[in-house]
């Protein structure tokens, strides 16, 4: 504290303005910036997302459209080659980014609002209630999540609304459990305790109290959910469990798959474009990691 004093009084002297003291949004902020990986995978997401909201309006072509002749090597005229039917693969990764992109975001919001209800409840309440939220996620958990999934796209019509449905309630069980183990270590604390205490109301302790403390793990973890929720939709469009109104990254891929060994390129861009999607997200999930680690932040 006295050398605080006195870094201020030295700069009064001399004139100059002591320095603020860095918000922890603003840290949190500069050290994401500063990760060179992290920024990376940022614009290279951003680049997707681009891709998706306006590559079809600048592109033009439709993805369904017979473009030369079936499994043509890229050249000029096909850059990146045609499919067994002669449609054109670069057609179909740009107009791929966009459903792709929505199903993974809105599967990963479904996934987050189950997830983090069932785990901020128990947690918060614990006893009982914990024992059979838990008991009740634990059921989930041990299903195989691509098969549930699977399963529900079977039973029901496979369309784009079935999908979400699909991936958001099979895979929210991992932020259940983040969300509980945050709130039995951040309701026992000294604010939440001086807020119940002042008259808070047990849903205001949850969403305006616990759940802003929580958020940073949380984060971190629904980041990464994107990119592994690419990878699932990825997986049941391979085998055909998807809308075929729709064009897919992971349809792309299960449609060629007998002819890759003759056709390369009609598998392997599809392929890439989810690679490089997924490993954006990763080094975004990495970065704000750190960005939220509180040690890190002081050096």
């Amino acid at each position: 504290m006295s050398e605080m004093i006195d870094q201020q009084d030295l700069a009064a002297q001399f004139g100059e303005k002591p320095e603020k003291p860095e918000k922890p949004w603003q840290a949190t902020a500069r050290m994401f910036y500063t990760n060179k990986a992290a920024v990376f995978g940022l614009i290279g997401f951003l680049i997707v997302i681009l891709l998706g909201l306006f590559g079809p309006i600048i592109f033009g072509a439709d993805p369904f459209d017979i473009a030369g002749k079936p499994l043509m090597e890229p050249q000029d005229a096909n850059p990146l080659g045609t499919d067994y039917l002669g449609r054109d693969i670069l057609s179909g990764v740009i107009y791929g980014a966009r459903p792709t992109m929505i199903i993974a975001i809105t599967a990963t919001v479904c996934a987050t609002v189950i997830g983090i209800s069932i785990g901020a409840i128990a947690g918060f309440y614990g006893g009982k209630i914990d024992n059979f939220l838990m008991r009740f996620t634990e059921f989930f958990q041990v299903l195989p999540s691509l098969v549930f999934a699977m399963v529900i796209v079977a039973v029901f019509e496979p369309s784009f609304l079935i999908v979400v449905l699909a991936i958001g309630t099979t895979t929210w069980t991992p932020l259940a459990r983040l969300a509980r183990a945050e709130f039995l270590k951040i309701k026992e604390r000294e604010f939440v305790l001086a807020a119940r205490a002042l008259g808070a109301q047990n849903i205001r302790l949850i969403l305006r109290v616990i759940l802003p403390n929580a958020l940073p793990p949380l984060i971190i973890a629904i980041t990464l959910r994107v990119g592994t929720t690419i990878i699932f939709e990825a997986a049941l469009s391979f085998l055909g469990l998807t809308d075929p109104s729709i064009m897919t990254w992971g349809r792309m891929i299960g449609l060629s798959r007998d002819y890759f060994f003759e056709a390369w390129w009609t598998v392997t861009f599809p392929g890439l474009a989810i690679l490089f999607t997924a490993l954006f997200i990763a080094l975004i999930g990495d970065g704000l990691n750190d960005a939220f680690n509180p040690k890190l932040r002081r050096r």
